[in-house]
């Protein structure tokens, strides 16, 4: 009697099943990586969300003002207290439970952007300045001062306090177009970025005047596969496709190479109250 043959595959048909596995691992992987993306996305604008949600929530207690950026930032002792934490001197971490928006998120702490940025830790405090706020910043000239204004005022007395005093709500007119906080970074390295938390526009506020001689160093940062994330002063959030503006930073770093610029228009127009 013959023996009975078994079957098997032969060498052409298992490199044939090989090569249809890898194709289909090469068609999936950037369909998984983009979905990947997209729910860090989707993340992310819930904690933009969430920012609007709690300092809302602080200026309803607070007499319609929004809570201050950087009270203290000019002066002499400055530097220990933001709108996402506080500190007991300039150089040790902000303490985001004792932040003014603590009582307004979940944990006490501004939650961190999902999408995967190497933010420097660890390094010391005069350079790595704002640590604590998560990747996000907040538009600290025309709502969380009154840097805006001509003179500052303070329950209508005039006042040397600019920091500390922000603006109403009812005094931003078009609340869908004024930026209250997105994604921010900064860059004092070509190789690296630090954590920012301010939302700079494109030009410095003087006497109420924007000075349209010299850019500001950008920190809008576009993370999000060229866009960055935004909440308006309305709730809503969506994303903003980086402008073409090639800009150095005042550490001399070159602003675009690192994610760093604007959206269009590139002036005050979408970060001031009229």
């Amino acid at each position: 009697m013959f023996a009975e043959k078994k079957k098997a595959f032969s060498l052409v048909e298992l490199l044939i099943v090989i090569s249809v596995i890898a194709l289909l691992i090469a068609v999936l992987l950037p369909a998984l990586a983009l979905a990947r993306s997209q729910s860090r996305n989707v993340i992310c604008k819930s904690n933009l969300r969430q920012l609007f949600l709690a300092n809302t929530g602080y200026a309803i207690e607070s007499d319609n003002y929004y809570v201050p950026a950087a009270p203290d930032i000019t002066s002499a002792q400055g530097g220990r207290y933001r709108w996402h934490g506080v500190r007991e001197s300039p150089d040790e971490p902000f303490d985001p439970t004792k932040g003014p928006l603590a009582a307004y998120l979940a944990d006490g702490k501004v939650k961190q952007c999902p999408e995967r940025v190497n933010f420097v830790t660890g390094r010391q405090w005069n350079s790595n300045f704002e640590q604590g706020c998560g990747g996000y910043g907040y538009n600290h000239i025309y709502l969380g001062s009154r840097q805006w204004q001509e003179k500052s005022y303070l329950n209508g007395l005039q006042t040397n306090r600019p920091g500390w005093e922000t603006t109403k709500t009812t005094e931003v007119s078009r609340p869908t177009e004024t930026l209250m906080f997105a994604d921010t970074a900064m860059s004092n390295n070509q190789s690296s970025l630090i954590e920012y938390s301010f939302a700079e526009p494109p030009f410095w506020v003087y006497k109420g005047k924007p000075e349209t001689s010299f850019y500001l160093s950008p920190s809008i940062h576009f993370r999000h596969q060229s866009r960055a994330n935004v909440t308006w002063a309305d709730g809503h959030t969506d994303s903003q496709l980086m402008a073409q503006l090639d800009e150095n930073n005042v550490y001399g770093i070159n602003s675009t190479a690192m994610n760093l610029g604007w959206f269009e228009p590139i002036d005050n127009t979408l970060f001031d109250l009229e």
